[in-house]
């Protein structure tokens, strides 16, 4: 991986490439008018653009490059504001001042529904396993202006943090979370989520396991929620009482302490 500019670079852009580089401990590479592909070609390597609006993560041989927006959360917190229902909001339970803790953060967007639910005095924290994938959803939550004011608050109050979730989890004290949520990758692909091919290339694909769910109802104080493809074996097999939804491609199960 390394960091350059977009075509149309100034100063400040080259200084925050520079600085994007240093935090991320990796090359920072000069544009010189050169296209993206012939870059990575000269490196062969994959590469973060800094752009004057947003960060831009581009993989060798892929045309989409990935960069943070906050997908679903937006109308579903508008939807929350309005008084809506939410299927994730009625699976986690969530109330003024909890704490969840998403173990497969992606793009953020239930952490951003949860983070609104839990408000000021609650805690939201995001655990991804990429480091690239990690830094510049972080830096989108921080950024991103979604022009309302409770969901610009809602993202900006959420902790990321590169690690496993397994790793994070064994080192966490019994019942440090009223939640733990899981959102693995769908055993089936689901029609129409073209736009998120570029974060399932870049997710780490670590599956379940028997240690991590007992990890995640040792650490939660009030429940383990998992969303999952409504014929995934995984609710079986760790014991979630599923949610049913009708006519839903994917159902949240909960496990209750």
């Amino acid at each position: 991986m390394f960091v350059t500019t977009s075509g149309r670079t100034n100063q400040h852009l080259i200084e925050t490439a520079i600085g994007v580089a240093e935090i991320l401990e990796i090359p920072y590479v000069p544009r010189r008018k050169k296209s993206i592909s012939l870059l990575q070609n000269e490196k062969d390597s994959h590469c973060i653009v800094v752009g004057k609006d947003r960060l831009e993560l581009h993989e060798t041989g892929s045309t989409e490059p990935f960069f943070f927006h906050p997908n679903s959360a937006m109308f579903r917190i508008k939807r929350l504001i309005n008084g809506e229902h939410d299927p994730f909001a009625e699976a986690a339970d969530l109330s003024k001042g909890m704490t969840l803790l998403d173990c497969t953060l992606g793009l953020a967007s239930d952490a951003a529904v949860a983070s609104y639910l839990v408000g000021d005095d609650g805690q939201v924290v995001g655990a991804e396993g990429n480091k690239y994938l990690a830094y510049l959803v972080s830096e989108g939550l921080q950024s991103w202006d979604s022009g309302v004011e409770a969901i610009n608050a809602a993202m900006r109050r959420i902790k990321v943090i590169h690690t496993k979730a397994i790793d994070y989890l064994t080192g966490l004290p019994d019942k440090s979370f009223d939640c733990v949520y899981f959102d693995p990758m769908f055993e089936e692909s689901i029609e129409g989520s073209v736009g998120l091919q570029p974060l399932a290339r870049l997710a780490l694909h670590d599956d379940l396991s028997p240690e991590v769910i007992l990890h995640a109802k040792r650490v939660a104080k009030k429940r383990v929620i998992l969303k999952d493809h409504y014929r995934s074996e995984r609710f079986h097999q760790y014991g979630f009482e599923v949610i049913q939804r009708k006519s839903a491609k994917f159902h949240y199960g909960i496990i209750k302490k």
